[in-house]
């Protein structure tokens, strides 16, 4: 019987790839996508996109709305940061974190792993090529995927035994595109930018429209979604 897993897919780049691993590692793909306020609304289209060319077995859009409760550049009134250098992206938290985000995705991945009897969830996080959010890191992941093990009827039953999938949580940009790229993503079909242009134009100059840049730079690459940078 196929091993099924369910993916936090956000359509951007990370998350996108990860999609692919898990495909490729046999796991039958049950997507899960967040509409929770933001700003870069182009990311939801873009899952949808990816969990179509993927072809999963279920795709999902929940809706819960933390730009209610605010407190982020992605979810409030707060400008997006643009053009920052490399080690500003490297210092303190960025007003582009959204409180307990990874929290709150990771509980519904779980919720949806628990009905529909996937021990396997994929998390595109990652400590290298990041903006600094705690959410991120593997001590987080360790201790959420503890409390997954304590706090579901499925676990508690011995029917599933819950892991939480990092496979880029060590990589560069470039080495996940390049990882990407060898699985056949269509890196076109994404949505990175944090304050995109009509039709999910990407600004060129907010974290992670830098990070997306630097990385196809460094793995010799052509974006397609910036072909002329």
């Amino acid at each position: 019987m196929q091993r099924q897993a369910v993916i936090l897919l956000s359509g951007g780049l990370d998350s996108t790839t990860v999609a692919a691993i898990a495909q490729a590692e046999g796991f039958e793909l049950y997507t899960l996508s967040v509409d929770y306020g933001q700003r870069h609304r182009c990311e939801l289209e873009a899952a949808v996109r990816v969990a179509e060319r993927l072809a999963v077995k279920r795709h999902e859009t929940i809706h819960v709305n933390l730009a209610r409760f605010g407190g982020s550049a992605l979810t409030d009134r707060i400008e997006v940061p643009k053009g920052r250098s490399g080690d500003a992206m490297a210092g303190p938290i960025p007003v582009t974190y959204v409180p307990a985000r990874n929290t709150v995705f990771l509980s519904l991945a779980l919720a949806l792993a628990e009905v529909v009897g996937a021990a396997d969830l994929f998390l595109g996080v990652n400590a290298v090529d990041y903006s600094g959010y705690p959410d991120c890191r593997p001590e987080y992941i360790r201790a959420f995927e503890t409390m997954a093990n304590l706090a579901t009827k499925a676990s508690v039953e011995g029917r599933l035994r819950y892991r939480i999938h990092t496979p880029l949580i060590d990589m560069t940009k470039a080495q996940i595109i390049r990882r990407g790229v060898e699985l056949g993503v269509d890196y076109a079909l994404t949505c990175t930018c944090y304050d995109p242009g009509p039709r999910g134009r990407p600004c060129r100059r907010c974290d992670a429209c830098q990070l997306r840049r630097k990385g196809f730079a460094e793995a010799g690459l052509p974006d397609p979604l910036m072909p002329d940078l």
